[in-house]
């Protein structure tokens, strides 16, 4: 029988995509999570903290690939440097990692968390393939939905994004798990590139809502790199298919997103 892969972050946006990628290929799957969860075909469940490095060496026994998908606001870079020290304990042979677009270009300390979570992996000594994704259509909702539950919704003048479907993304991440240690492979965004004033506008529109819009102009060196496009994928990234207008339209037919 195949060894397992082991994925963090296996029940967030990614995992519920990637699991039954890697099931349908044929691979057993561990699923690394702080509460577990019932078993499935050819998937188990164990329990581990990433952060305190609790239960990291007997979750990762026997599993020779390891997929980080877990990631939070913050301590991220914490959590690889565990996961990295327990994935040569169990002496991995190939260790993945999803990161962000833009981590070594934009001066924010979460995406500064995210650069030495990279960094981690790839000083890890092991074989390793490191994704930087834009962000996800999922993600983007979620933000619009934020922004908008005030009468006056805050725009950030000149931030531009790619957004991406996780299923794509997923996809992608399984191609890269099965093949062999890529390094740090091409990025991979969304088809189109957008200004989060137009996001914010179709996201009205499509749901029927009025808001008075606010332009704010991000301060600093951090503002300077959005506005810059230091957030975007680097040139040759591959890009998805599925495009946001499809993803919102599917999204607000079934009732997730309405006001």
């Amino acid at each position: 029988m195949n060894a397992p892969i082991l994925v963090t972050g296996g029940t967030g946006t990614l995992g519920r995509h990637v699991v039954p990628l890697l099931r349908a290929a044929g691979h057993p799957v561990r699923v690394l999570s702080r509460r577990g969860g019932p078993p499935g075909d050819g998937v188990t469940h164990v329990t581990a903290d990433l952060l305190t490095d609790t239960d990291l060496t007997p979750a990762l026994r026997g599993a020779a690939t390891v997929l980080h998908l877990a990631g939070g606001a913050k301590g991220d870079d914490r959590a690889a440097a565990n996961l990295v020290r327990a994935a040569r304990r169990a002496e991995v042979t190939h260790l993945v990692h999803v990161s962000v677009t833009g981590a070594d270009r934009v001066p924010l300390a979460w995406l500064r968390s995210k650069l030495d979570a990279e960094r981690a992996v790839a000083d890890a000594g092991l074989p390793w393939t490191v994704l930087r994704a834009a962000q996800v259509h999922d993600l983007v909702l979620r933000m619009l939905t934020a922004m908008t539950k005030l009468p006056v919704a805050p725009v950030p003048v000149g931030l531009r994004l790619q957004p991406v479907d996780a299923a794509e993304v997923a996809a992608r991440l399984v191609d890269l798990t099965l093949g062999p240690p890529a390094g740090l492979a091409p990025d991979l965004a969304g088809p189109a590139t957008l200004g989060l004033d137009e996001l914010l506008a179709g996201y009205l529109a499509a749901t029927g809502r009025r808001r008075l819009r606010l332009p704010v102009r991000l301060p600093g060196k951090a503002g300077r790199a959005y506005r810059e496009g230091a957030n975007l994928a680097r040139p040759g990234a591959t890009r998805g298919v599925r495009t946001w207008d499809d993803f919102l339209a599917d999204r607000l037919r079934s009732g997730v997103g309405q006001p």
